[in-house]
This record gives structure tokens, sequence and C-alpha cells, in this order.
């Protein structure tokens, strides 16, 4: 079994600013920095540290190259992330004002470039019972989605951020569904997580669950069986990648078999450290820091 990540590649520029600037004004930042982003690349990197064998396909620019490099020194397979060199790899301006406060501008770039063509070029390397893992920032996803389903691909869907974009994908193909509750709200129309939960299994009868639920836990559902998960209390210094280091692990664990308690709680406790961090991508933790934490 191979797992296939077709995702997004951000490049974030972070400018730490007085306050978030307003119409008209000019302001002098105090400071910039770049780091790696992208939904897709921190699924890619989680997994990846998660012991699971993960390719990405996706596309960058020119500008990209940092991306490419740090998917690889976590262990990422890239035989199929390409590179258009005259195109700019999507990014985003984010603001940070001195209150922690922030504003944040995206930009799809190569991202939203991805044709129907370079989706079957990819996954044509792919066959029956490999794992499928989408996010919703890259184009082609409805074409995705069916390719992937008729080869036989079991399909994991995260779908952050959720827009109008969804609504044209065929979600009766998913295999798994990992979202939060804003999302479940969304899709499912329901406010109380029992209520989106049995939507969802009313809609997607085929497919298996994960609601995560912030302070209150997580809770899986699918094929007869409901596991609750509460969560690891740590300190919290930054959150960015908690949602993505758990899809990576879970899926990394689900679908090599593993019982689903034991899935959920690795999962739980992988995602508590990386809030106890900073960064995205650099605050995801090896399997063997996950399994050696003593955390309650």
């Amino acid at each position: 079994m191979k797992i296939l990540d077709f995702g997004s590649l951000n490049l974030d520029y972070v400018y730490h600013v007085d306050h978030i600037i307003l119409p008209g004004e000019t302001e002098l930042a105090d400071d910039i920095r770049l780091f790696a982003g992208g939904k897709g690349l921190n699924q890619s990197v989680a997994l990846a540290r998660a012991g699971a064998p993960v390719w990405h396909a996706g596309l960058i620019g020119g500008d990209g190259g940092m991306l490419r490099t740090l998917l690889e020194d976590s262990g990422v397979h890239t035989d199929y992330l390409k590179t258009d060199p005259v195109a700019r790899t999507g990014h985003t301006i984010i603001q940070v004002d001195r209150n922690g406060q922030n504003s944040i501008l995206l930009s799809g770039g190569t991202n939203r470039m991805i044709t129907d063509e370079l989706a079957d070029e990819t996954l044509a390397h792919f066959s029956e019972g490999d794992v499928l893992v989408l996010q919703n920032e890259i184009s082609a996803l409805p074409h995705i989605i069916d390719r992937a389903f008729g080869i036989g691909m079991k399909i994991v869907m995260n779908p952050s951020p959720y827009d109008g974009h969804i609504a044209s994908c065929d979600l009766s193909k998913v295999s798994l569904f990992l979202i939060n509750e804003v999302e479940g709200m969304q899709i499912a129309g329901a406010g109380d997580p029992d209520a989106i939960l049995r939507t969802m299994a009313e809609r997607y009868p085929d497919a298996d669950v994960v609601l995560t639920l912030g302070s209150a836990g997580s809770v899986f559902s699918g094929h007869g069986q409901t596991v609750r998960q509460s969560i690891f209390h740590v300190h919290a210094v930054d959150t960015t990648a908690a949602g993505d280091t758990f899809t990576g692990y879970f899926v990394s664990s689900f679908f090599a078999g593993r019982p689903v308690k034991e899935c959920m709680e690795l999962a739980s406790k992988a995602s508590a450290i990386s809030v106890s961090r900073n960064g995205a991508a650099p605050s995801i933790p090896s399997l063997e820091e996950v399994r050696e934490a003593d955390l309650h």
C-alpha cells in the first residue's frame, strides 16, 4: 500500500507590524519571516514522520524549491511534485500585530494550476488499495476524486477550507472524512456533534468519519463503532499544524490496520506535541517522540 497526498504547498510570508494596516496606509514592518506551509505539505510531513510511505503530488513555481527540500528532508517522496519555472508558488501574506492578531491574504498560485491531465499522469502510478489524501486547496479536485475512485483507491478527505468548490465534488466516493466541528456544521447542516455524525452516516453510509472538537477531544464514527478520545493537556504555543498533524498520524496508523482506539490516541498525542511548539511543519513530531512522550 502506498499513500499519495495530492495537495497544496505554500510559501508563508509573515510580517510583524504594530497594527494591521488600514486602507491607504503605509506601515514599516518590524520584521519578515518566510515559512513553508499549505495543508497538503503539512499533512505529508506528518504522514512521513508517523512512518507512512507517502508521495506528495502537486505543483510549485520556480520560487518553491525550499518546499521540495523540506518534504524530502522529512522523508516524503517527491517523484510527482512538478515545477513550473515561470509560475509563482501559492503563497500567503500574513500580518501579525503587537497583540498577536493576524490578517491573512492567500494567493492560490500553482495550487490552482493543477489540470486534469496532470492528475491523470500522477494517478497512473497508483493502483487499487492505495490511499489518496486530499484537502480543498488545489484545483481539479472533482476530477481527481472521480479518477482515483475508478482506480479503486481509498479516498481520504479533509474538506478545508470548506467552500463552494466542495459542492462540485462527489463526496459519496470518499472512504474517510477528517473534519472539525465547523466543517461538520457546514457539510451536515447540524451544530451538535452527535447530529453531525448522524447526518454524515445517513448521507455517506460507506464512509468513516473522524470529528475533531478542539478541547473536547475527538470522535470516530463508522461501520458500527464509535470511539471517543480526550485531548492530552499541554501548554499551547502555536496551534497552526494541530489538525494536519492529527490527520497525518491517524491516516498512517488507520490504514496500517491498527485498532481505531490506538489510532485516535496516537493522533491526539502527536497533535498535542505539535501545539506545544512554534511553527507549522517544524512542530510536527516524529513517531519516536510521540511514543516516548509522557502526556496525560
